[in-house]
């Protein structure tokens, strides 16, 4: 993340025309790192999409930290958009999804799609135009 932050985005912002949203997007393990993002140092991205997230990793100790760190959040609004396939994946992002629903956050915009027709094979396939389209607009 320090380097996203430090030396990756102002790359791109050399580089490229860009305005200060930010969006990121991952899946699977990939997916656990925009989720740990969002929860530790949500300030790098306006916008987080995951796909499957692997929120099982390390014990679903995250899913443990998750009410205290969205109750440490600043107030500027952010977004994260999760889903979740049939595998076993799916418990950890729903109990992300529950901390996100009981804090009552007007400055977060949020929803978790599970999605039990779809496997951690097909989840991004069949999530990601959608998701990418709402997250976005």
């Amino acid at each position: 993340r320090r380097f996203i932050g430090d030396e990756l985005i102002p790359a791109i912002d050399r580089r490229y025309r860009t305005t200060d949203e930010r969006a990121i997007v991952g899946e699977s393990l990939a997916g656990l790192f925009i989720v740990e993002t969002f929860l530790r140092e949500p300030s790098l991205f306006t916008h987080y999409i995951a796909f499957d997230p692997s929120i099982w990793w390390n014990k679903a100790s995250l899913a443990d930290s998750a009410a205290g760190l969205i109750a440490r959040m600043d107030s500027v609004p952010r977004s994260i958009y999760l889903t979740s396939s049939r595998d076993d994946i799916g418990a950890g992002t729903a109990r992300i999804a529950q901390a996100l629903d009981a804090a009552h956050r007007r400055d977060l915009t949020w929803r978790f799609t599970p999605r039990p027709d779809q496997t951690h094979g097909t989840i991004f396939r069949a999530m990601a135009p959608g998701m990418l389209a709402e997250a976005l607009r």
